[in-house]
């Protein structure tokens, strides 16, 4: 066990490979900030545990094994079902299964833009339900980091049009990480609901269409179930 350490002292490497010792865990990726500090921390795990245990047991790994007191908001779970080399994994699914059961058509992906002039980038997602379209709009920096941040936001912005809830979003983190042989996007969505905030997250695996188009559908993946509970 190591002597208790500030997060900037830490590899994000090893962590990484100490966190996915965790028998639900996949995946992880840890991310620093500017200082080497910890910043986020993104996993994704098998459904046996709930996802506050399985940030509790990330949170115990670092603490015991580099002596860094993680805190719990910097943590990101995603659950995913072990779905053996299907092009469609659990989550999908689920979004196929949400249709039905609620009757209206689902929103997907139309097309996904980001422009590049000198260090700005405009990221443009075009979101469809049945006849309806709507375009969302996002400017940044070209930053890897931050283009697909843009693009989540992007997204958003689109779905503000389609689904009035969606004004009550806004995006925390969107990245990707790797689980196995695939690339996986990753969002974090922070939806307001007075005088509380919720951190909700979604995930869809990259496609040819490639990882912004896959970052556009984690985030209707994160907010699909929770914006309709919102009508």
């Amino acid at each position: 066990m190591h002597a208790h350490t500030p997060s900037g002292d830490v590899d994000v490497d090893d962590l990484e490979q100490e966190l996915v010792r965790i028998p639900e865990v996949t995946a992880a990726r840890v991310v620093a900030d500017p200082d080497g500090r910890i910043a986020e921390v993104h996993i994704l795990s098998l459904p046996h545990k709930h996802a506050k245990q399985v940030v509790r047991d990330v949170q115990s790994v670092a603490m015991a094994t580099f002596g860094v007191d993680l805190d719990r908001r910097v943590v990101s779970v995603v659950q995913l079902d072990a779905v053996a080399s299907s092009s469609i994994t659990g989550p999908e699914l689920d979004e196929v299964d949400l249709e039905g059961e609620l009757g209206h058509a689902r929103i997907n992906v139309d097309g996904v833009t980001a422009d590049r002039n000198g260090l700005q980038c405009t990221a443009r997602v075009v979101l469809t339900r049945a006849d309806q379209k709507a375009t969302g709009t996002a400017e940044g920096l070209v930053a890897t980091s931050s283009v697909l941040r843009l693009i989540a936001q992007a997204t958003v912005s689109a779905l503000r049009h389609l689904e009035p809830a969606a004004v009550r979003c806004d995006v925390e983190t969107a990245t990707i990480i790797r689980l196995g042989d695939r690339s996986v996007a990753v969002s974090t969505i922070v939806v307001v609901v007075p005088p509380y905030e919720e951190v909700i997250s979604g995930s869809a695996v990259v496609r040819p269409a490639g990882e912004f188009d896959a970052v556009a559908r984690s985030v209707l993946d994160a907010t699909n179930r929770r914006l309709s509970q919102l009508r």
